[in-house]
């Protein structure tokens, strides 16, 4: 299992900012739990984040399905 990384390790391993980061965990763009008041994610998923040109999208309506 990968060990659990704070978001300003994250920020530091990614060149993303930690509330940058803190966003995508909350929306679920990034893998992640919350513990207290503080999100923990790991190196894999900041990776498999950075890897997936969908999710890194600047388009918020490119994957929405149309009804």
């Amino acid at each position: 299992m990968d060990e659990s990384i704070t978001l300003i390790e994250a920020a530091a391993y990614s060149g993303l900012s930690a509330s940058h980061l803190a966003l995508l965990c909350r929306t679920g763009k990034v893998r992640a739990v919350k513990k207290g008041r503080d999100w923990f994610t790991t190196r894999k998923a900041v990776a498999e984040y950075l890897a997936d040109a969908e999710k890194r999208s600047r388009n918020p309506y490119k994957n929405r399905q149309r009804a």
